[in-house]
């Protein structure tokens, strides 16, 4: 059996195996959030067309024309991180796009404002003060790719 939104094998129903590739879809939630978020930031305060394909890549519809589960879920964050204030769009394009999206305040000043804890006194002030920031944290845990570093920064921003 292969899960929906990974090529990776499920264990049989009720096995230890299933109980950790149930999460998986949280995996991609986490590094949905954080593309989205980091993809606004980077447009802030212009309004863009955010794109399913661009932030997770293209997943191929079913023979129905039906959207593929990765896909609908990546659009279900957006639609979701709406819904809890950190963006806001005018109408969404199907299910592929939200159009004139653009983080709220709210989201603009997570991301922007430096966390103290991570000033580097060797910097100068402003590169210090950029380094630090949410926004920054975002976009080095994605680099990186590493799951439990984009979680725990996804989780800052749910927290604060």
């Amino acid at each position: 059996v292969v899960s929906p939104t990974s090529s990776r094998p499920t264990g049989s129903k009720g096995s230890a195996d299933q109980c950790h590739m149930a999460d998986l879809h949280i995996e991609d939630f986490h590094q949905d959030v954080a593309r989205i978020l980091v993809a606004l930031y980077n447009r802030f305060p212009q309004p863009a067309c955010l794109f399913v394909i661009d932030l997770i890549g293209e997943h191929e519809p079913d023979p129905f024309g039906v959207p593929a589960p990765r896909h609908t879920a990546c659009f279900s964050a957006m639609l979701w991180l709406a819904q809890e204030g950190f963006l806001r769009y005018t109408d969404t394009i199907r299910q592929d796009a939200i159009d004139q999206a653009c983080l709220t305040e709210r989201s603009f000043t997570l991301l922007s404002a430096p966390d103290p804890e991570r000033l580097q006194a060797t910097l100068p002030a402003s590169v210090a003060r950029q380094q630090a920031t949410l926004a920054q944290r975002l976009r080095d845990a994605l680099r990186s790719g590493a799951s439990n570093e984009i979680f725990e920064a996804v989780q800052q921003c749910f927290r604060r």
